[in-house]
């Protein structure tokens, strides 16, 4: 009987909520452009994105290819084509969680579709860092968030706060490049990439400084939109007179550390791009994204209180918190980088210290393969790790993270002229 009537008390609560939002003052709308009230002063008016840092290994490939192409070859000899897969990797332990940092290319072993692979680049470049920082900002966030928080401050500050933290601490200009993404139902770029610190304090302070308007997350266009980019609302602090601009995303990007930290509850409202897709298009893109999943802070007080399924106010219940974790878990994983479900606020910290330590200390190999056709074929790959060389893989005692999946190219299908 309390159950019941705590239900039906948490449903009025949603409906006054709902009643407010109404009512409120004029809200922060990401569809709308926002210009802030204190600009920017860096040391140009659009920063540069980064142009990219040549590796040394891949560039010798690279000019090897380019002599063969000049030298006479033989009409009868059959000249083979091939593929290069780069692999970014980070090694811990299993029990400590401890990076394990200088080993050489002996020590590791590549694997596609369980057949061994040659290694024939090897690299742990002290490379900067290029980031997609993608936030939630929208009606649910500010409602979970103000739950998880005792509703001493703003419901926002649960999801701009490892924002602030991570670029304030660390990127370090002006080798590290970052770009803000916010998202409610539709993404927008708060800022390029920038490696200018007074641009990206004022993207946070831009979105401190306002609220929410709309209740709709949909997270996975946003992802999408970060990774391969495309036509969206002008970058807000361009103040830009056009309406929408075209932007470009991670795999643009060409230097050697790129990654997206997104930070979000995962519950996806009405995205365009189904979770099937934005799975293949993260396992394509070989972008490591970081994920701090927000909603684990609501659900973990509220989950005895709270209906197993959406409610008719559009309230989310419980399945609807563990699909959200359960896609976050999978997307962190497919696409080579890690899952953090916080329950905590004093957690952000040592989160954000372990994302960043992944980023700066990661092998870097590749791999010859025989030209494949173009068709779009998934190959499963594998890298073990031999600590002490004497031959013997460290499975059960050490973990490679890396991506799990190759995607060849798929060549567009041909068009019908009739």
């Amino acid at each position: 009987m309390r159950h019941v009537s705590f239900s039906k008390f948490l449903a009025l609560i949603l409906a006054v909520f709902t009643v407010s939002v109404l009512l409120a003052a004029p809200a922060f709308a990401q569809s709308k452009k926002q210009v802030p009230t204190e600009t920017p002063k860096g040391t140009q008016k659009k920063n540069a994105r980064p142009s990219g840092t040549p590796d040394p290994e891949a560039e010798k490939v690279k000019q090897d290819r380019k002599e063969e192409d000049k030298a006479e070859t033989d009409p009868d000899v059959l000249k083979i084509s091939t593929n290069l897969v780069n692999i970014d990797a980070v090694v811990y332990n299993k029990k400590t969680n401890q990076i394990v940092v200088g080993l050489k290319k002996e020590n590791f072993a590549v694997f596609e579709n369980g057949v061994k692979q040659e290694i024939t680049n090897f690299s742990t470049p002290e490379a900067p860092i290029t980031i997609g920082v993608v936030v939630e900002f929208s009606k649910w966030t500010e409602y979970f968030g103000r739950a998880g928080g005792g509703g001493f401050e703003p419901g926002t500050y649960e999801v701009l706060r490892p924002v602030a933290y991570f670029v304030s601490n660390f990127i370090q200009p002006p080798q590290d490049y970052a770009s803000i993404v916010a998202f409610d139902m539709r993404p927008t770029p708060i800022t390029d990439f920038t490696n200018d610190p007074a641009r990206l304090r004022a993207a946070v302070d831009l979105l401190l400084r306002n609220y929410p308007a709309f209740r709709e997350n949909n997270v996975w266009d946003a992802v999408n939109f970060t990774l391969v980019g495309g036509k969206g609302d002008t970058v807000v602090l361009e103040s830009s007179k056009e309406k929408y601009a075209t932007y470009g995303g991670m795999v643009d990007i060409k230097n050697r550390r790129r990654a997206i930290l997104l930070v979000t509850s995962g519950i996806d409202t009405f995205s365009k791009i189904t979770y099937d897709k934005i799975r293949k298009v993260v396992q394509t893109a070989g972008v490591p994204i970081y994920i701090i999943g927000t909603g684990n802070m609501f659900f973990k007080k509220y989950e005895q209180f709270l209906p197993a399924a959406d409610d008719i106010s559009g309230a989310p219940g419980r399945m609807t918190f563990l699909q959200a974790n359960n896609a976050l878990r999978t997307l962190a994983a497919e696409s080579g980088g890690a899952y953090y479900p916080i329950t905590f606020e004093g957690e952000v910290p040592s989160v954000l210290k372990d994302i960043n330590a992944f980023l700066r200390n990661q092998y870097s190999f590749a791999y010859d393969v025989p030209e494949r056709p173009h068709d779009g074929k998934k190959y499963k790959l594998e890298v073990k790790v031999d600590i002490n060389g004497d031959g013997q893989y460290e499975d059960k005692e050490y973990v490679v993270q890396h991506r799990p999946f190759y995607t060849a190219p798929k060549d567009a299908a041909p068009k019908d002229k009739n």
